[in-house]
């Protein structure tokens, strides 16, 4: 059986603009009740750090590592200090000395994710989409949105997800004026400073469009991957970092009709 997650919040009218495959604004469309949830900001940020630091790997070391050259002090007449010595003198064990054990050495045992409820994660998520029909929530993100679009999110047909090619999209969101935003992030796009050159995260780029589509199996997939920033969510599979990265919420989305009407029968929103 599906879970659905059930709100009760005052309802206002939002609504998003509807575009076809020419890029022209055909209409509005009103948005569904869980895009009136308020946009918790601390919520959203508390539900980032959860899902951020769950990628962390526990880290610690051995428990005997510097601990197994067995050496004994020499105690006091020798002109050395009172350290654990082998036969030929070499110190051992203590953590000034070359290969001796490490002090306060990381333990796996340390405490290195945020926990959160799921009811929480729920709710940051939802808060999340609110964000999405802010316009002035998006525009903080500093995204170059044309004057023809009067609605967030950009609402579009069914048939875009028969898109196969990245060329055909890119055509698309040229046509609709938001094809600044991927140039935007692939100018930015730039090597990272530090280790992690060195550990395959080489290149670090902006976020730009998210596109949210029925399913991972719809063509337009495999055409968008190839964009710079742009990531792609279904409505089984919502991801706070992709929603909201870095903490902060109202990103650039476009959402096909048939992923719409899933996330309404998803998430619901009562009248109280």
């Amino acid at each position: 059986m599906e879970t659905r997650y059930i709100l009760v919040y005052p309802i206002q009218k939002r609504y998003g603009s509807l575009v076809d495959l020419n890029g022209n604004v055909v209409d509005r469309i009103e948005l569904p009740n869980l895009f009136n949830y308020p946009v918790r900001i601390d919520l959203i940020r508390r539900a980032v750090l959860s899902a951020f630091t769950a990628q962390i790997q526990p880290k610690g070391r051995d428990p005997l590592a510097g601990k197994r050259r067995v050496g004994e002090s020499w105690g006091i007449g020798h002109s050395v200090a009172r350290v654990p010595r082998l036969n030929n003198g070499r110190a051992v064990f203590v953590p000034n000395a070359r290969g001796g054990r490490r002090q306060f050495a990381p333990t796996p045992l340390e405490r290195v994710r945020e926990e959160i409820n799921r009811k929480e994660m729920r709710l940051a998520i939802i808060s999340a989409l609110a964000a999405l029909s802010d316009k002035k929530i998006v525009l903080r993100r500093n995204y170059i949105i044309p004057q023809g679009i009067e609605f967030t999110p950009i609402i579009v047909v069914n048939d875009f997800e028969s898109f196969n090619s990245t060329k055909d999209v890119r055509e698309w969101l040229k046509r609709i004026g938001l094809w600044q935003n991927i140039e935007k992030s692939q100018d930015s796009t730039r090597i990272r400073s530090g280790k992690g050159k060195m550990r395959g995260r080489k290149y670090k780029e902006s976020k730009s469009i998210l596109f949210i589509v029925s399913s991972v199996h719809v063509p337009v997939v495999n055409a968008i991957k190839s964009l710079p920033g742009v990531d792609y969510l279904t409505p089984t599979t919502m991801n706070i970092l992709k929603l909201a990265p870095g903490g902060m919420p109202g990103r650039l989305a476009i959402i096909t009709q048939k992923a719409l009407e899933e996330l309404s029968r998803i998430y619901i929103v009562e009248k109280p």
